[in-house]
């Protein structure tokens, strides 16, 4: 009896060990990446928690910048409440990280506790909507202005899929946005698509992806993008000039005044980079955008500098701040990602 004990021990012990040695053959995976109890969240289980803030990543860049974690860290700050999500084209679809995986960003955001990481599947993302047809023949690799058309279809499609609020990786939140469908004005009539937020299913967004694909332009910049939400918002509404800092209603949205979001306009984008005598109180900002896409110097935030936007990374990104920011005399992540607008 006790040989047979022995035997069966020994067997167990072996087949233990052979799954043990083919688990440590496979890559790091992000589920064990992330703190367990964040593991055993998917996607459509967290969209039931409520309005999410979506980010996305649709370059492969797998390091996200000091500026791409500031703006998911002040978002996770100013809705401690709902999930904040940031989707990497560079994730695959079993959430695995590249094999030897170190990145300091990732760490920090994964630490957020309504942060989660998830896969970017555009040909899933796609199904069911108008923009399915017109992306599985496009060849991607012709496309000057891809990074950029394949974000602007990405979150016309998420946020009418599962509602919430899109938000650009170079958008520092400061306050919570108390509108649950709006646009976001750039400027005088003109919309931007860098912020906005819908319900489920708002036949706004729907008509969006069927012009997008009805009057596809690559090669213009924008065309999918800011213009075409101007496109529709002249077609759904009667725009005119705002009065003072008050908002526009159209119909069941909002068209928010560009001090919402864009009280810097992007001529004036370096101003960001400045030292201020007196610095902006944004009273009337529930966001900043910073203009990454015109940041082709490669500017960055350098700790030690004054700057305003050091300062507001030190104020609404705080880990951010701590963690992934050197002073002059060090090395600083160049703030230009080619996923980001």
């Amino acid at each position: 009896m006790l040989t047979k004990l022995q035997f069966s021990l020994s067997v167990t012990l072996l087949f233990a060990c052979g799954f043990l040695y083919q688990f440590t053959l496979k890559p790091s995976c992000l589920i064990c990446y992330l703190p367990s109890y964040k593991s055993q969240q998917g996607l459509e289980a967290l969209l039931g928690r409520g309005r999410s803030i979506v980010f996305l990543e649709t370059s492969e860049r797998m390091e996200p910048t000091p500026l791409v974690c500031c703006a998911v860290e002040s978002a996770a700050k100013v809705y401690p409440e709902q999930p904040v999500l940031l989707l990497m084209k560079g994730l695959n679809n079993s959430m695995q990280l590249p094999p030897n995986s170190t990145s300091p960003a990732l760490s920090l955001l994964s630490a957020i506790d309504n942060v989660f990481l998830f896969p970017l599947d555009m040909k899933s993302l796609f199904e069911d909507t108008p923009l399915f047809s017109w992306y599985t023949r496009i060849n991607s690799s012709t496309e000057r202005f891809w990074l950029h058309i394949s974000s602007d279809a990405s979150r016309l499609a998420f946020i009418w899929k599962y509602g919430g609020v899109y938000m650009d990786t170079d958008v520092i939140s400061i306050r919570p946005i108390p509108e649950d469908n709006f646009l976001a004005a750039q400027k005088s009539q003109f919309s931007s698509n860098g912020v906005f937020g819908f319900l489920p299913h708002h036949p706004f967004l729907w008509e969006c992806m069927e012009n997008f694909v009805e009057n596809y332009n690559p090669r213009i910049w924008g065309h999918q993008g800011p213009e075409l939400m101007t496109r529709l918002l002249r077609v759904w509404c009667k725009l005119r000039d705002f009065q003072e800092v008050s908002d526009l209603k159209c119909l069941n949205f909002s068209f928010l005044h560009p001090q919402r979001f864009y009280p810097i306009s992007f001529r004036a984008w370096r101003r960001y980079y400045e030292v201020w005598d007196t610095e902006p109180s944004f009273n009337d900002s529930y966001a900043l955008h910073l203009w990454n896409h015109m940041n082709q110097e490669g500017k960055a935030v350098v700790r030690g500098s004054n700057t305003l936007v050091e300062n507001l990374y030190r104020k609404h990104c705080p880990k951010t701040y701590k963690d992934l920011l050197q002073g002059p005399e060090g090395s600083v992540t160049r703030e230009q990602s080619p996923g980001n607008k």
